[in-house]
């Protein structure tokens, strides 16, 4: 197909490299920044629940969509600075990944028996050493897959960036098509199918993982 080959294919495995730069850094922000405030959250203490709390139901309320418009378009305007579409991508996907990760981590942590922190305390563990050497070891099981199948809905949102302009996989893809598709009745079919295969075979052995562990550990 000569739509899929030479400078087209070279142009969208490009966008594919943007795609996947946005999804992997947001990625390690989120599993970063997540795990510790999902332990903080846990912890029960109200001074660091109630304003986290707050925190995660605004970025949940928001469309990330949204937030893209509100960071390039909002802040860039209302500060006066310059936001590069990619990195405000990244910004924007790695605090929605963050909160979400740290809903995903107290839920995990507070899933754990009491008598597991109690055993812990009677063995004369500290508090960062129940967390690090019992609780979080006992919470990966359930953390795991729910982590996996996050990290798959970001890799699948970050195509949304296409709207403030960001030239990944869907963007190049839009620009094959428009140059193409008078010449080529095929043309939306063969590069969006293309797109579509791209994103199954990265998100769906994501998905199949997090499936077979999660079949595991039940």
């Amino acid at each position: 197909m000569e739509l899929l080959s030479g400078e087209n294919l070279i142009r969208l495995l490009e966008g594919l490299g943007v795609t996947l730069q946005i999804a992997l850094i947001s990625i390690a922000v989120s599993l970063a920044l997540g795990l510790v405030l999902g332990i903080l959250m846990a912890s029960g203490r109200r001074a660091l629940y109630i304003p986290l709390k707050i925190c995660l139901e605004i970025v949940r309320i928001m469309p990330p969509i949204v937030w893209l418009f509100i960071v390039y378009f909002g802040a860039s305007k209302a500060f006066g600075i310059h936001i590069s579409n990619i990195a405000a991508s990244i910004i924007v996907f790695s605090v929605w990944g963050v909160f979400e990760m740290m809903d995903l981590v107290r839920g995990a942590v507070l899933s754990i028996p009491k008598h597991q922190f109690e055993s812990a305390e009677a063995l004369a563990f500290s508090r960062s050493q129940i967390y690090l050497y019992v609780i979080l070891p006992l919470a990966m099981r359930r953390l795991v897959p729910a982590t996996i199948n996050l990290f798959s809905r970001m890799i699948k949102t970050t195509s949304i960036a296409v709207l403030i302009g960001v030239i990944e996989l869907v963007k190049v893809g839009q620009q094959i098509i428009e140059v193409n598709v008078f010449r080529d009745n095929y043309a939306p079919l063969i590069i969006y199918g293309a797109i579509f295969f791209v994103y199954f075979l990265i998100c769906y052995p994501i998905s199949a993982l997090s499936k077979k562990l999660e079949n595991r550990w039940s």
